[in-house]
């Protein structure tokens, strides 16, 4: 390929492939007129059929490793009214056939009891494989947060191309291949809570800020249990790497008032500090709440009622 031409990206989905879509259904009345600009294409015509649905093979580059129950339900019921209204992008190999995209329309095909699906039969090199299975699910049906991590390295780490090059082909903005492929320095724990959708991609983007993985996870619980915003959790890491640097630069606290400090956080689970005065006997302690939920699950924690709040 000389350097002139440009290598065409796949942010149109398959599209790029099959050619161009209407997006609303002519009327009875409606006279089609042909786009003289498009070539059919008769080889991709003449590869549609419908196949035993025992000789299709999940594709292997596939990035997404769950899938909705009940999405796939719905979607099976519409297939037994309907039946499969798209066909099945597949590629012939030595095993029968591998899908190239449309997965979850086997899947549904398969729970409502067909034994063909339509397929169109396409040739796909691996590279091609992971492109498409990877773009099919972000412009259809989202992948969460870090199914779509893991898709972008592996696709990085596959093809040995950088974050630049990965966004140009397809189609995405290099932040965002970027921002996803940070998410997977965050604990195990808290990857789990964004699969789960129990975190949202602000949340975590914020949390990761945070300079251990041990305050990461606490405050990834914080924000879950007390059901902060994104700005809040913002905020909560802005104080915590201004007092970590402040602490770095000062007066090393006693050691026993950073041991109570400790403690009462781990209980509490958020930010406490104890200020003493000195040579003085009196001091203060400050217990860090971000939102009334977590106020009224503090003061629970502390043992008083609700009627002693008011």
């Amino acid at each position: 390929m000389s350097k002139k031409e440009k290598r065409p990206h796949l942010g149109r989905g398959l599209e790029s492939l099959l050619g161009p879509i209407s997006s609303s259904p002519l009327s009875s009345e409606e006279e089609i007129i042909p786009d003289p600009s498009f070539v059919p294409d008769m080889e991709l015509q003449a590869s549609c059929f419908e196949l035993s649905i025992n000789d299709l093979h999940p594709n292997p580059y596939q990035p997404r490793t769950t899938w909705d129950p009940h999405d796939l339900l719905d979607l099976s019921k519409s297939i037994q009214s309907n039946g499969v209204i798209q066909p099945i992008l597949v590629r012939k190999t030595n095993m029968g056939y591998e899908i190239i995209a449309g997965e979850r329309r086997f899947r549904a095909a398969k729970d409502a009891g067909l034994l063909k699906v339509p397929v169109i039969v396409r040739q796909a090199d691996e590279e091609q494989m992971l492109e498409l299975a990877l773009v099919e699910n972000i412009h259809r049906t989202d992948l969460n947060p870090i199914e779509r991590a893991l898709a972008y390295k592996n696709y990085l780490e596959t093809f040995k191309i950088n974050q630049t090059e990965a966004a140009d082909r397809l189609g995405e903005d290099r932040t965002v291949i970027s921002n996803h492929i940070r998410l997977l320095d965050l604990p195990s724990d808290v990857k789990q809570m964004l699969i789960e959708c129990k975190l949202s991609m602000g949340h975590a983007r914020a949390i990761l800020s945070l300079p251990s993985d041990e305050l990461r996870r606490k405050l990834a619980n914080r924000a879950m249990a007390g059901r902060l915003s994104v700005r809040e959790v913002e905020r909560i890491v802005r104080l915590t790497v201004e007092g970590v640097k402040k602490d770095s630069i000062t007066t090393v606290k006693d050691p026993n008032v950073s041991d109570l400090e400790k403690q009462l956080q781990e209980v509490l689970g958020t930010r406490v500090q104890i200020q003493t005065r000195k040579r003085s006997q009196r001091g203060r302690i400050i217990i860090d709440f971000y939102s009334l939920d977590e106020f009224d699950r503090l003061t629970r924690h502390m043992g008083l009622s609700e009627a002693e709040n008011v």
